[in-house]
């Protein structure tokens, strides 16, 4: 029989543990924190509709599976939700990934309605945090397990559907299963939706490639772009081609199984503020075989000021590349046309080209040399890439500045041709020093004219170190230390009277007229196969009648 006194004892202790419970709940919901807005509606919605448990499909009772979240046929979320679950069949799985398809009800930004994710099957459990990417709406979700015979299938596990209550749009990086296998990851300034403001830096890691390609749309717009891997790393300043609007950026990486192909490996959003717009550079097949990656530019249509700067470089395990040693820059104003030669050196190139012609539109490509196609006299290359570039600078100076195989900046011309001049004001006389000069210091090169080995890299300055070559080399030479030293130069192609050989000689202006000069001929002269040494100024500003009847000028080179 229970006394008053046990009676009220048992009493003090209920209260004191009904307190102490209590106060146990309270400082756990203050470590939680309060709900927002959007998590309490959830809940409230979640408790209105059907609460029917997700029913797995057959194949989860062949390999064991099952599914601990999210639990209902039906429910709503606050922006995310959490899938998770087990296998017990999993060794005999031809993949490592569970596939998980978001399906929105209603079309998203960049046009697209659906996403999906790869995740990581270890030790038989999977666990995704799952973002609903298209804000507030319905979405209905379809979990996969792989076969156990085909990589590439999947059997159902698991649908269901989900609604958004929250309006914010928050997307993650979609990373295929190429990208997981590639161990891609991405800077984490980079989210799978994000705002730009005309460029964006792209920048990561990856495993196992030498190049990554990104793929830039926007409605029905469309362009590609190569980035270098260095030590697994890349980073790239990207414009947004299009202006205004959402675009989306798909990187893909290299498939090691197909020579120049790619994988799409990963895709971002990103809604650009500007409306500013760039010309996307056109780029070959021949670039991503080649092994070539633009550094700069990295748009089309920029303003330029007579010269423009190109930066570069080249997969040293692409086809020829020990091999380049230059790359080709042709420039193009309406029908004039000229070419530069870019030094290529450790597999990076880096150099100036000009704008020649005067103000006005220019059609820029870049060109590496053809090993295959090309044979003696004629040099072919393989286009890699086009843009245009506008050229602000009033002046006309095709006659001037340095061009293909003249190179009349370079510090070792400059210098040797104010050494042939100094104390020469006359131009006449400048003109006749350098020629005087050439013809003297060069030697024809016949095994060069029989074989027709000629070379992608032939210049002034290689002639210069060399003290040999034909016709053009020659020409090269004393265009650079002609317009080193301020006087227009050009040189003219055509063919000589007693030979089915191309020649080339040198045209400058001297007071205001061209003067002619073929320095290859004042040098000397082929007998019975043998070049024989004799210099003449025959064929400086020669008797135009006399010149004419060795001579058939066909065309003016730039």
């Amino acid at each position: 029989m229970q006394t008053k006194f046990q009676a009220a004892l048992l009493a003090l202790l209920f209260l004191l543990t009904t307190a102490c419970t209590s106060g146990n709940a309270d400082s756990d919901k203050e470590k939680e924190g309060p709900k927002d807005e959007h998590s309490v509606l959830a809940d409230e919605q979640s408790q209105d509709e059907d609460r029917k448990e997700i029913e797995l499909e057959d194949y989860a009772e062949e390999v064991g599976a099952t599914l601990s979240s999210p639990k209902y046929q039906s429910f709503s979320a606050n922006s995310s939700f959490k899938v998770e679950g087990k296998v017990e069949e999993y060794q005999e799985f031809a993949s490592d990934y569970v596939w998980i398809q978001i399906r929105s009800e209603e079309e998203g930004l960049g046009g697209s309605d659906e996403f999906e994710y790869y995740t990581p099957l270890k030790d038989g459990k999977f666990e995704q945090e799952v973002q609903l990417f298209n804000g507030k709406g319905k979405y209905s979700v379809n979990i996969s397990l792989p076969s156990d015979s085909d990589e590439g299938y999947f059997y159902d596990l698991a649908q269901f559907e989900v609604t958004n209550v929250n309006p914010k749009i928050k997307r993650d990086v979609q990373m295929s299963r190429y990208g997981i296998e590639n161990e891609l990851e991405l800077s984490p300034s980079i989210k799978g939706y994000f705002e730009g403001e005309s460029f964006f830096t792209l920048n990561g890691t990856v495993k196992d490639a030498g190049a990554i390609m990104v793929r830039l749309e926007k409605e029905n717009q469309s362009s590609q772009i190569m980035i270098p891997v260095e030590s697994g790393k890349f980073s790239k300043k990207i414009p947004l081609y299009y202006g205004e609007g959402i675009h989306t950026a798909t990187i893909m990486t290299p498939d090691a199984s197909r020579d120049n192909y790619y994988n799409e490996a990963a895709s971002i959003l990103i809604d650009n503020k500007s409306s500013e717009t760039f010309e996307p550079i056109k780029y070959s097949e021949a670039y991503k075989e080649r092994g070539y990656t633009l550094e700069s530019p990295i748009a089309g249509g920029e303003e330029a000021k007579l010269s423009y700067q190109i930066k570069g470089e080249i997969d040293p395990d692409a086809p020829f590349a020990e091999r380049t040693e230059i790359v080709l820059v042709g420039i193009k104003k309406g029908d004039l046309t000229a070419t530069y030669n870019i030094p290529v050196e450790n597999y990076q190139f880096d150099g100036e080209f000009f704008l020649r012609f005067g103000p006005g539109e220019y059609e820029i490509s870049i060109y590496a040399p053809d090993f295959k196609g090309s044979d003696g006299n004629f040099m072919r290359y393989n286009g890699l890439a086009n843009f245009n570039l506008l050229n602000t600078a009033k002046e006309d100076k095709r006659y001037l500045l340095p061009s293909q195989g003249v190179q009349s900046q370079h510090p070792r011309i400059q210098s040797l041709a104010k050494e042939l001049t100094t104390g020469i004001t006359d131009e006449k006389e400048k003109a006749k020093a350098i020629y005087e000069y050439v013809a003297k210091n060069v030697t024809y090169d016949v095994e060069k004219l029989n074989n027709e080995s000629f070379r992608f890299d032939d210049s002034a300055l290689k002639t210069l170190k060399k003290r040999t070559g034909v016709c053009q080399d020659y020409a090269y030479l004393a265009m650079a230390l002609l317009r080193a030293n301020g006087m227009e130069a050009r040189m003219v192609t055509g063919s000589a009277v007693f030979s089915t050989q191309p020649h080339a000689w040198v045209e400058t202006k001297v007071g205001g007229k061209w003067l002619t000069m073929d320095p290859t001929w004042g040098s000397g002269y082929l007998q019975d196969g043998k070049f024989i040494k004799e210099f003449t100024m025959k064929y400086f500003d020669p008797d135009p009648v006399e010149f004419d009847k060795t001579h058939n000028k066909e065309e003016i080179e730039y």
